[in-house]
């Protein structure tokens, strides 16, 4: 067990990304309830910012504003407040107790991971508050226990997922990847996406990544990867809400090289052959009201990091 030192600042604020998934690929249901995956994830400069602050000790609390902040939870099922009680208790002592406020600008349960990143922000925020001298490694493995793409968001950059998406590996992505994300109208609830997903595909094959879309991020060539993303919960998804069908096809028909439900959804990813096209693509989306709101992020960027 690390023994914490005497914290040298009063407060401490990080920052992290959302992901796109750009690969998704699903296997069989496990008996845990986990489903194995193949995936690419690739993190993009759309940010939450959390900073947290010494409390008295056993003390933990959250404040949240921003996008979506009516729909954040604050008691214990809130990944961020979950991720500081799981440190203090594996490398603190009972004298811990933090405050958290939290920024948010991914939204809620849009498919780009906003609740797994501001957990990796807790954990690598509150490790720095409480001078716990964790490697990344450390970091990582404890954000396993706490969600499948906890890890990816410590990490940042672009990377491959296994298992249930929480073992990462670096993977090799040249150059800039110019995006636009439309958020839906409402949220998805994953567990609702991978059941459809069961009942759609009763006996999967092993998921694997496609060698197309590897060998178009090594060459930093946005027209092949745009060709080649690839996303297995797109379809039960779609089904559950139909009318991300006509934002994909918006999307398309006004010059995006590549579509994609990100992750579960609803938000859709959309890349640009450059970061003028991304404007471009941007402004006519906005005209097309099929989207309740854009952004236009790039990627990949790193993962959480103080500020």
């Amino acid at each position: 067990m690390v023994s914490p030192v005497p914290p040298t600042s009063d407060s401490v604020r990080v920052r992290v990304p959302a992901k796109v998934n750009l690969a998704l690929k699903v296997g069989p249901r496990r008996r845990d309830g986990f489903h194995p995956l193949a995936t690419v994830y690739h993190a993009v400069s759309l940010f939450d910012e959390v900073t947290v602050s010494h409390a008295e000790p056993g003390h933990f609390s959250v404040t949240v504003t921003g996008e979506g902040a009516p729909a954040v939870p604050r008691d214990d099922t809130n990944l961020a407040l979950r991720a500081a009680r799981l440190l203090a208790s594996s490398f603190g002592d009972e004298r811990a107790g933090v405050r958290m406020e939290i920024a948010k600008s991914i939204p809620v349960a849009g498919g780009l991971a906003g609740g797994s990143a501001d957990g990796a922000a807790a954990l690598l925020a509150c490790s720095l508050l409480w001078d716990l001298d964790l490697s990344p490694e450390q970091l990582r493995r404890v954000g396993s226990l706490l969600g499948s793409d906890v890890p990816f968001a410590l990490l940042g950059g672009t990377a491959l997922g296994r298992g249930r998406g929480e073992e990462v590996m670096p993977a090799l992505a040249r150059g800039t990847f110019h995006w636009v994300l439309g958020f839906g109208q409402q949220g998805l609830s994953t567990p609702a996406v991978y059941r459809r997903f069961d009942e759609l595909h009763p006996r999967p094959p092993a998921p694997v990544v496609p060698v197309e879309l590897m060998e178009a991020l090594r060459a930093g060539d946005p027209k092949a990867l745009g060709a080649a993303l690839v996303n297995d919960l797109q379809g039960p998804a779609l089904d559950l809400h139909p009318r991300l069908g006509r934002t994909l096809s918006a999307g398309l028909e006004l010059g995006a090289v590549g579509a994609i439900v990100s992750g579960s959804g609803p938000t859709v990813a959309f890349l640009a052959a450059d970061e003028a096209g991304a404007v471009d693509l941007a402004v006519a989306l906005s005209a097309e009201a099929v989207c309740r709101s854009i952004r236009r992020p790039s990627g990949p960027v790193l993962g959480a990091r103080p500020i």
